[in-house]
């Protein structure tokens, strides 16, 4: 059986193996989108593919819309080539039960798949079609975080943005800049009003859109690219709008023991590859079943009734406080430091962690004993409620194959949200005392150990791919592993980092702390499960949670 459209007749060869069909027409959805457009979506990968597009195709199955999803791809366009088009933009949907039982559906909801990003291709052609279309109400995104990064660590603009700003809108590559640009055209066709929605997993991710784009639209103005008159619509809340978001389902790279699954109920060309800009995926996305996005409410254009599909509709401060308890305390934390410490104890599944004892209590500890103290609870989704499914439920599933090498990626680059913020509470309110901190700061010098490359049977690893790494790497270079004398206040400087941890660790009295656990970890083959165990186990009278 192969994943096209023209097998997705053949309902009781897909049944006989378990796989819901789409319960529309996806002749229809494709042909009444290519009519009037509703949604673009940027990014092409595993969330949008197995979250997003699926929260579309609900609304079709139960007749609430007949318009698809437009996918969009600027950066990995390989996606397009390798994973779209020879499958007319299927997906087929894996969701791994805590039980080992796998619910699998074709999702149909993507319209067409779009690949741009080398100026004035075939690709922006259509989108500037589409983005012309008073009907388009909303183009959401997700890019990762690095996508809205357009400053370096120099507050100088990234090589390919500053080229696109002294280009113009007609040569854009960037998937900002080609935002910008598409938002110019769709001013130059009427002004009609629009959403900008970032569905990536970041604080504040709708204001971090919003200065993206505006930064390169005023940059374009500066050189005569554009007119104020452009400008001016950009920045009216009455046309175009950039609501906040917060979004959770785990999505790990396709695993291979569901590729022979899917191979063996006779499913032809599951196999995963690996496009040019490194990108794992295939033709399946294997995911979690629990998933939460909330979206702030404000949307000039209208928007699809996506409450109808689970999607939790909110104002900004409700959404605010559901992206930081999730990133803050919640979830993003505990990955965190099950990512350093899977690394260095020799984890490769994060469920594998979860059977580790000394693993558990300490993300109980960062979560349950120190995190919840600081969180608002945002009405909407119950903090220890949520905290509790990721801890019993979600992180042990042994269905879901996500490894901490993946979570590791870009550490440096996520330690000021995921853990800087608890820390920074705790400095500024008068009734909590920063220097009670026992775990997190556990947790900072299990990552710091971490960036020594070295894992606790004393082999050489590759550390996952973090801009912020050679720089430590640099800082701790002589530090010997299994030498702690070696250790001369190295941390020090970096411990003062505010822009590494959001607060100097150093004048906030946590530095001391952080050094002696990371001294522990230095004594040789076996010290980090030592230090582990030694800082996470109850002493007589202490109550650790």
């Amino acid at each position: 059986m192969k994943l096209a459209k023209e097998t997705l007749g053949k309902t009781k060869e897909w049944e006989a193996i378990g796989v819901a069909l789409p319960a529309y027409d996806a002749e229809h959805m494709r042909a009444a989108t290519k009519e009037a457009p509703v949604w673009v979506h940027f990014g092409a990968g595993n969330i949008f593919r197995g979250f997003i597009a699926v929260l579309q195709q609900r609304l079709l199955d139960r007749g609430l819309t007949d318009k698809g999803i437009v996918a969009a791809e600027c950066f990995d366009t390989d996606i397009i080539d390798e994973i779209y088009a020879p499958y007319d933009d299927l997906t087929l949907l894996v969701g791994l039960r805590p039980d080992g039982g796998l619910e699998k559906e074709i999702v149909a909801s993507i319209s067409e798949s779009i690949k741009t990003g080398d100026g004035g291709d075939r690709g922006m052609e259509r989108l500037t079609e589409i983005f012309k279309q008073p009907s388009l109400q909303l183009v959401s995104l997700t890019v990762t975080e690095k996508g809205y990064a357009i400053w370096d660590g120099q507050l100088a603009l990234i090589p390919p943005i500053q080229k696109d700003i002294e280009k113009g809108p007609d040569s854009a590559t960037h998937v900002i800049s080609v935002l910008t640009a598409l938002l110019y055209r769709r001013y130059r066709a009427g002004g009609y009003p629009i959403a900008l929605v970032s569905m990536d997993n970041c604080s504040r991710n709708g204001e971090k859109l919003r200065e993206a784009i505006v930064t390169v639209a005023e940059q374009w103005r500066e050189r005569g690219y554009v007119d104020a008159a452009f400008f001016a619509w950009l920045t009216d809340n009455a046309s175009v709008r950039f609501p906040w978001t917060m979004i959770d389902k785990i999505t790990p790279r396709p695993d291979e023991s569901v590729c022979r699954t899917l191979e063996a109920d006779g499913v032809e060309g599951m196999t995963p590859v690996i496009t040019s800009k490194n990108t794992f995926i295939a033709p399946f996305v294997n995911a979690e079943i629990p998933q939460y996005l909330v979206v702030e409410d404000d949307f000039p254009a209208g928007r699809p009734p996506l409450e109808q599909a689970g999607v939790l509709f909110a104002d900004r401060e409700t959404v605010s406080n559901c992206e930081r308890m999730k990133v803050t305390v919640c979830l993003n934390p505990l990955h965190t430091a099950l990512a350093v410490y899977g690394c260095l104890l020799g984890y490769t599944r994060i469920y594998e962690e979860m059977k580790d004892p000394a693993l558990v209590r300490l993300i109980e500890g960062i979560g349950y004993r120190e995190g919840l103290k600081v969180v608002t609870n945002p009405g909407i989704i119950d903090p220890k409620v949520f905290m509790k499914e990721v801890i019993e439920q979600r992180l042990p599933n042994p269905y879901i194959p996500d490894a901490p090498q993946r979570i590791a990626t870009d550490t440096g680059l996520k330690i000021p949200i995921r853990f800087g913020e608890t820390m920074k509470a705790y400095t500024e309110r008068p009734d909590l005392d920063i220097a009670t901190l026992h775990f997190i700061p556990l947790a900072i010098a299990g990552w710091l150990r971490y960036v020594l490359a070295v894992d606790d049977r004393g082999q050489r690893f590759e550390p996952s791919p973090d801009p912020t790494s050679p720089i430590l790497r640099e800082a701790l270079s002589d530090i010997i592993w299994n030498d702690s004398k070696s250790y001369k206040g190295q941390l020090l400087p970096i411990l003062r980092n505010a822009d590494i941890f959001g607060i100097d660790l150093v004048a906030n009295g946590l530095s001391e702390k952080i050094e002696d656990f990371f001294v522990d970890m230095l004594a040789g083959e076996g010290a980090v499960r030592a230090s582990l165990e030694k800082h996470t186990t109850k002493k007589s009278g202490e109550n650790l949670l």
